[in-house]
């Protein structure tokens, strides 16, 4: 009897190699390759033929220019959230895949079952669950105050009887909680395995293509905040979202990774109540919900978010260090741009805070993706430092460049008509975003260099 063939896959780069190795070779990762299985070979459905080179003999397939490709445009199907269909690009496209992924806890599966109780009243849809049980559910729903009449509901974790059910039954959205649990049972490996994951979505993915269904299939997070399961699950589907948010937080962001039929850099903003989740529809009131008293150490800083500004508070906090390298510490923002926006300060503002521990906050658990919050963030530092609150209706933006200039962001007219809808009088910006006409109830300082946005704060 021949010897199975098999194969070494890294989990987090999706690399195969012909045997273990404890090293990835590609990600430089440890620890990470696991055994799949491989199918037999192939037969030759076209034999070669000896023209003097090699060549392949069968049925060409069809060639066409892409100016002939005529260009259809799909009906969306809304989700009932406008901050779901924001995320989306504007709606479930028929016959695309969606990777909704997030911690445990977060909301992944109350966000889907309310999203498919308001469907099924319109649409067909069938929500499969591997790892709870139809009571659950439905105790959910029930809790939820949810409409249960017409949504069909299956526990499944076959990926061959999942996919005979959407034969028989037809739904126009599928949803499959989780990706990790469902198998086939042509393979040997474990649920939730590399091969199992890549083998189980490409089978749903296949069939969502050529059906025209919407598939969404919920996916599992490790400690570090990616998706479980290998990285070529991502290349598979076409809309890959992540639900983040803190435990101690009921707010959640919905925030998208991949989309083939959207802006990728859109954020839904969701809140987590007794009645499941309820969208915020002006998350920037929210985040500015800020006490009385203003303590030295904050500002508010606009920023952009897929095509709407987004006010956002920004706390930093200097003291002394007792240790013998100070701490940077940052939340919602990158480390390493904390401490090189420091060496820019040390060097083209005359501040000094390498013996200082620096910790920044972004408040409201939203994570800060753009550059424009570095001057605001620099500003925050300083006022923390000098013991010096900065007045509560300023807003400030803008890039800091390692000569310490301040540059121009994109979309700046926005941001300072989002900052005077709200009620701020003075806004702090890079010379390049001054506007051209006066904003009512603002006042635009247009700075160039770091020195002078500090002597605008003095």
């Amino acid at each position: 009897m021949a010897k199975a063939k098999t194969a070494f896959v890294c989990n987090d780069c999706g690399a195969d190699f012909p045997k273990w190795q404890g090293q990835c070779g590609e990600c430089h990762a440890w620890n990470t390759l696991s055994e799949i299985r491989l199918s037999g070979p192939a037969s030759k459905s076209a034999s070669v033929r000896s023209t003097g080179r090699s060549g392949y003999a069968g049925t060409t397939a069809s060639v066409q220019r892409l100016e002939e490709v005529a260009v259809v445009d799909l009906p969306r199907l809304r989700s009932g959230f406008d901050e779901f269909d924001r995320v989306l690009g504007g709606g479930f496209v028929p016959g695309s895949s969606i990777l909704i992924g997030g911690h445990p806890g977060a909301g992944k599966s109350t966000l889907l079952l309310q999203t498919l109780c308001r469907l099924a009243a319109q649409q067909p849809a069938l929500y499969v669950t591997g790892e709870e049980s139809p009571e659950q559910i439905a105790l959910r729903a029930n809790r939820l105050g949810l409409p249960t009449d017409q949504l069909q509901l299956m526990a499944e974790t076959d990926v061959d009887a999942i996919l005979a059910s959407v034969e028989a039954l037809k739904p126009r959205v599928l949803v499959v909680d989780s990706i990790q649990v469902v198998h086939s049972e042509t393979l040997t490996s474990a649920p939730g395995s590399v091969s199992q994951v890549r083998d189980c979505a490409a089978q749903l993915t296949r069939y969502a293509k050529q059906t025209g269904i919407v598939l969404i299939l919920v996916g599992h997070v490790t400690k570090d905040g990616s998706l479980a399961g290998p990285k070529v699950l991502e290349h598979m589907i076409d809309c890959s979202i992540l639900l983040e948010g803190d435990h101690d937080s009921r707010f959640r962001t919905l925030r998208g990774q991949k989309n083939r039929f959207g802006a990728v850099n859109e954020l839904g903003i969701f809140a987590m109540t007794d009645a499941g989740m309820r969208e915020v529809t002006n998350p920037s009131a929210i985040f500015l919900d800020r006490s009385e008293h203003i303590a030295p150490g904050t500002t508010v800083v606009v920023v952009w978010e897929g095509t709407r500004p987004l006010l956002v508070e920004i706390q930093a906090l200097v003291d002394d260090s007792s240790l013998g390298n100070p701490r940077r510490v940052t939340v919602g923002f990158e480390q390493n741009r904390l401490a090189m926006l420091l060496a820019v300060l040390h060097r083209h503002g005359g501040i000094q805070v390498g013996d200082q521990d620096v910790f920044a906050n972004v408040v409201g658990g939203v994570r800060v993706m753009e550059t424009s919050a570095d001057l605001a963030l620099l500003l925050a530092v300083v006022s923390s430092l000098r013991n010096r609150p900065l007045p509560r209706d300023w807003v400030v933006f803008g890039e800091v460049g390692l000569s310490g200039e301040i540059r121009p962001v994109a979309s700046g007219q926005e941001r300072l008509s989002e900052a005077a809808k709200h009620g701020f009088k003075l806004a702090i910006v890079p010379k390049g975003n001054a506007p051209k006409k006066s904003i009512s109830g603002l006042k635009v300082v247009p700075v160039s260099r770091l020195s002078e946005a500090l002597e605008a704060c003095d």
